[in-house]
């Protein structure tokens, strides 16, 4: 397969560019796949991370030593999950129990929040145009409206009886910050925006109400979890559930400061929740204390109470 090639079919079809050609390339590559954990046998085409795509496009590709810009995917893969091209997929973990009853397999659908097994991968339909002596008739069919809605109901209908049985914690615990700790110890609080997802990285409901308060991101913002607003405070809320990873430390507190900033906002406070003690113990043993200073902690089995982080006299 040839760039030569992907450019002429990204050319008819209004999506042309240099790092969308390159990622359509990357997940060309029959090579060995990139997860460490994957079935034997699999390939990088069965699923790619968009930090792998990343990777191969400008270490593989144009021997540069700086992979793509992990937000970048909204530039050069979306635009092809917008028409049936690429379809997002995920491979499951050990605590994945009854999908990997299923088999060990990538599965359509980011069904697990913000994990690192999310992937991508060209649909086969895609794969049969671009290999195709014949592809231009064969895209003229492809691109026509209706098959472009046919394709994308099969591809949610495939990813909602995947994440039926996959391990939702993450975003358990948003829900649970959001209809408990929210309640209890910000009632003022709206919420603006929630990342419980690995599609859109930000949803255009989200955009008007984040527009509504005179908000909004951009491609470089590292949003949170969950982001909360008091109008009559003028002031932010940011909330980071942990089931892995992913603390308020004292980078996230900087950037969404600097977010605030931004908008002329100066009051912005920051939780960091947790399912269990254990986890929070966990965490905090590994990491060694990451939490920042001035920000508050919560645990969802005994959500009565939080806990502030201090620093010493």
């Amino acid at each position: 397969m040839t760039k030569e090639r992907i450019t002429n079919v990204l050319i008819k079809m209004n999506r042309e560019s240099a790092d969308i050609r390159d990622a359509v390339f990357a997940l060309l590559d029959e090579g060995s796949s990139w997860f460490s954990a994957a079935p034997d046998g699999t390939k990088f085409c069965d699923g790619a991370s968009t930090a792998h795509i990343g990777a191969h496009i400008a270490i593989l590709q144009r021997g540069s030593d700086a992979k793509l810009d992990r937000e970048g995917r909204d530039y050069w893969i979306k635009p092809l999950i917008e028409v049936g091209a690429i379809e997002p997929c995920y491979l499951p973990s050990k605590n994945d129990k009854e999908l990997m009853a299923k088999g060990f397999k990538f599965y359509s659908g980011h069904i697990k929040a913000k994990s690192p097994n999310s992937s991508y991968r060209l649909a086969p339909s895609f794969v049969q145009i671009l290999k195709s002596d014949n592809w231009e008739e064969l895209l003229s069919d492809w691109f026509k409206q209706e098959s472009v809605r046919r394709r994308l109901q099969l591809q949610a209908l495939a990813a909602e009886e995947a994440k039926k049985l996959a391990d939702n914690s993450h975003t358990k615990l948003i829900q649970a910050s959001i209809n408990h700790y929210v309640p209890a110890f910000l009632p003022e609080y709206e919420v603006l925006y929630v990342d419980d997802g690995d599609g859109d990285r930000v949803t255009q409901e989200q955009r008007d109400r984040l527009s509504s308060v005179g908000l909004s991101i951009e491609l470089g913002d590292a949003m949170p979890d969950v982001l909360l607003f008091n109008e009559k405070l003028k002031a932010l809320w940011v909330i980071e559930a942990v089931t892995s990873d992913g603390e308020v430390d004292s980078h996230k507190v900087t950037q969404m400061k600097n977010f605030a900033k931004r908008h002329g906002i100066m009051n912005i406070g920051f939780t960091t929740t947790y399912p269990t003690w254990k986890k929070l113990a966990e965490r905090q043993t590994k990491t060694k204390a990451n939490v920042a200073i001035d920000t508050f902690i919560w645990v969802l089995e005994s959500g009565s109470t939080q806990l502030q982080v201090g620093s010493p006299l």
